[in-house]
């Protein structure tokens, strides 16, 4: 079962959703047996709601389960409920992104394509800081808890059952000055680490490259169990957007096809920015 409260909750909604329809119901009919409102129910099915573990026992009993499954669904209603360690720094972090969080630490796969940026996963403190402070207004304490947490997210590429994770940067996000030319050289020097782990492979998408399916970065999350289907992220400023239906994974991952294949392979990718770094240096 997956770790964070986030997935836990996620994984639960999957659930009940596929309870309501291997019945052949809709969110009005169930809530009409149950002498609930249908948008009680549409919200225990997208997350958007808490659910209690005797809304459980309730759906439960009409859908005739287990006893085993409608307690799995409980422990799932209870442990949803505990907050992630990314959830103590306030308004360090968004709630949008709060969600992104809990969902990547239980992520078995991730591809990421940044466009303007370097990964955050491989983000030095002062380049970070800098995104930050120049970005959406925060005070200095929030900026602080953001840069905080943001380092501790990247401690899930050196577990032992870290994610796949392939990154695809372009050029641009290589070269552009964020802060000054030390904090750039630092920078860099910390994603060609990073590149060096085994769980990571890293390419650069070159200025001379041609033209792409995509217009922004994106990330897609794949998760060890088979329940829990494989989702597309894209934020913004103030807001964020979760695709997961098979429609939207599928387009997303011939993209990122594209641009893998577009890309510099990954040793040509190291010399590129090996040769940047040296650039700053001078």
């Amino acid at each position: 079962m997956a770790g964070s409260p986030t997935a836990r909750r996620r994984r639960l909604s999957i659930e009940l959703k596929k309870l309501r329809e291997e019945n052949a119901l809709t969110c009005a009919q169930v809530g009409q047996a149950l002498d609930w409102s249908g948008s009680k129910v549409n919200r225990m099915e997208t997350g958007s709601g808490r659910v209690q573990p005797s809304d459980i026992d309730a759906l439960c009993r009409f859908y005739e389960t287990s006893d085993e499954l409608r307690e799995f669904l409980k422990s799932l209603a209870r442990e949803a409920k505990t907050r992630g360690w990314w959830q103590v720094h306030g308004a360090g972090v968004p709630e949008w992104f709060n969600i992104y969080i809990g969902l990547e630490q239980d992520a078995s796969v991730l591809r990421q394509y940044q466009c303007e940026v370097l990964p955050g996963l491989m983000q030095t403190t002062p380049y970070a800081r800098e995104l930050h402070t120049t970005g959406a207004y925060m005070s200095a304490e929030d900026i602080d808890r953001a840069v905080r947490v943001r380092l501790e997210r990247q401690e899930m590429l050196t577990r032992p059952d870290a994610p796949e994770a392939w990154f695809i940067v372009n050029e641009g996000a290589v070269r552009s000055v964020i802060g000054d030319r030390e904090v750039m050289r630092e920078q860099l020097e910390r994603v060609l680490e990073s590149a060096a782990l085994p769980s990571v492979t890293l390419q650069v998408l070159p200025f001379d490259s041609g033209t792409h399916p995509v217009t922004g970065s994106f990330t897609m999350l794949g998760f060890p169990a088979p329940e829990d289907p494989d989702l597309v992220y894209r934020d913004g400023i103030t807001d964020a957007v979760y695709l997961e239906g098979e429609h939207h994974v599928r387009e997303y991952t011939r993209a990122f096809d594209g641009l893998r294949a577009a890309a510099l392979s990954p040793q040509r990718s190291v010399q590129l920015i090996k040769s940047v770094v040296k650039e700053y240096a001078k």
